[in-house]
């Protein structure tokens, strides 16, 4: 039996027994309420609102909804019924993926993660950071069903949520911006644009921390674009934008990945020295890249990925996540250390005069915006924020699951 007579068998489970199945969700989401221990969710919680603000912190681009299949999804959620004493076999979401199992007996195989059947809305990228030991415990009966067949199964059941929107944005904020959650929590600090090639003024923006490399919406910038963001200067708080960024070469080949995560438990590279051909993406979606692939040891014995890309890639952020696959299968994933952004967008020198900045920053001293709140584990209001996040969450999924039935 396979994956896709698997899905079908769970639907049709799913939808025979209705009333079984709401007073099922109901009893589980009681369940959960009590075994889902408050120090758990903080903790959890709190390690990756920290990590995403320390990484714009430090200019780089997380993604939050990689961690939080980590952390807290297939991460707190499977702690709390381990410390509770519970068992069970398997862990089923409604990701767009799909998970191949080894048979039974003989010697023990690692499972795998594939993509799913609709290539638009496959999740796998969220998913590559998972460890072995997750993975081997999930199931996700949508792998093998396209979303416009999912939804037409909501309509002949008449659920509730069967012309719901895509959920867009991170997940545990809701309907809170995230313009707004990162202006919270690391606050406002007015800054200038600068045009990379001439060094001429252009406009000013809230902080470096509110822009990625390639952005190009919201830079409010004067007409004779389109801008991109190219560059910039954390030290100073300084955007440098161009309306080169396509022309760009060679500088967006290569990378360096850290924190790599294998679902084989080893890199799929037989030496150091030698180079693996694969496909990556560093972004929900169907578009991959050809790579070569490399593995090299830093000084403190942490490996690292050398990615050799060979098309352009125009998106690449550090702090990204970057998965690897082979053809359909995704190998593992790992953050991006450096990208063709941190060796350095030709800035001229007249943008990159110490003295020119300095007047800038002493111009729009009285115009500063500080929100300096410094977020640590040890910050009790930052505690309580936490909590409250993550009981408005759970509070949420409650009123899904009952108003599906």
């Amino acid at each position: 039996m396979d994956n896709e007579d698997l899905s079908i068998i769970y639907i049709r489970f799913l939808f025979t027994y209705h009333k079984s199945a709401k007073l099922s969700f109901y009893l589980l989401l009681l369940l959960f309420h009590f075994q889902m221990s408050r120090r758990i969710i903080i903790c959890n919680f709190m390690f990756q609102v920290s990590y995403i603000i320390d990484e714009y912190r430090c200019g780089r681009t997380p993604n939050p909804d990689v961690l939080c299949n980590t952390r807290i999804k297939f991460g707190a959620f499977v702690d709390a019924y381990a410390i509770g004493g519970m068992e069970f076999d398997f862990i089923a979401s409604g990701h767009y993926a799909k998970v191949l199992h080894p048979n039974s007996g003989g010697k023990e195989e690692p499972s795998t993660l594939v993509l799913s059947k609709d290539m638009v809305k496959d999740q796998t990228y969220f998913l590559s950071h998972l460890s072995q030991s997750q993975l081997k415990r999930l199931i996700f009966p949508l792998g093998c069903i396209p979303k416009e067949e999912v939804r037409k199964i909501a309509k002949i059941f008449e659920l509730p949520n069967q012309d719901r929107k895509d959920s867009q944005g991170i997940c545990f904020l809701g309907k809170v911006k995230f313009s707004e959650f990162v202006a919270k929590h690391i606050g406002e600090e007015e800054g200038v644009i600068l045009e990379a090639e001439t060094g001429d003024f252009l406009g000013k923006h809230r902080g470096f921390w509110f822009y990625t490399i390639g952005q190009r919406q919201g830079l409010r910038l004067p007409a004779g674009g389109p801008w991109y963001v190219v560059e910039k200067d954390i030290n100073n708080n300084v955007i440098f934008v161009s309306r080169n960024y396509f022309s760009v070469d060679k500088k967006r080949c290569i990378f360096l990945v850290g924190s790599l995560r294998w679902f084989s438990d080893s890199p799929p590279i037989q030496g150091r020295s030698s180079n693996y051909n694969a496909r990556y993406t560093v972004r929900h979606g169907p578009g991959f890249y050809s790579c070569d692939l490399a593995i090299q040891v830093d000084e403190n014995g942490h490996e690292m990925a050398v990615v050799k890309l060979s098309k352009d890639d125009q998106g690449l952020a550090a702090g990204q996540f970057a998965a690897f696959y082979h053809e359909s299968v995704c190998l593992g994933s790992g953050v991006i250390l450096e990208s063709w952004h941190d060796q350095g967008f030709p800035v001229c020198d007249r943008a990159l005069e110490p003295v020119k900045i300095k007047v800038i920053a002493e111009s729009r001293k009285e115009e500063v915006i500080r929100k300096d709140r410094q977020l640590t584990s040890v910050d009790s209001k930052m505690g309580s924020q936490s909590y409250y996040y993550a009981l408005k969450w759970l509070l949420h999924l409650r009123d899904k699951f009952l108003q599906a039935f």
